[in-house]
């Protein structure tokens, strides 16, 4: 099982991939999506979104500044508005 991925700012398309979790800095605290999540949606603040490759894989971390994150049956969507590197 994956979990469809993509992270967008208004200038491009950053990531579109299939990983096996996210976990993103909501504006209420982080929240972490696997494949099946409950569709959502929240804001997210400034900090740390953490993907994980595969289960038990050490997480790669992109600085994400404001924003938003819809978990839909399609998958994650991070709309951020600002991705460092």
């Amino acid at each position: 099982m994956a979990l469809h991925f993509e992270l967008v700012t208004p200038a491009r398309l950053v990531r579109s991939e299939d990983v096996y979790m996210v976990v993103v800095p909501g504006a209420e605290g982080e929240f972490g999506v696997l494949e099946g999540h409950a569709p959502f949606m929240s804001t997210i603040r400034d900090g740390a979104l953490r993907i994980y490759r595969s289960e038990g894989a050490a997480p790669e971390e992109i600085q994400l500044q404001g924003g938003f994150a819809e978990v839909a049956a399609t998958g994650l969507t991070v709309l951020a508005e600002h991705v460092e590197g």
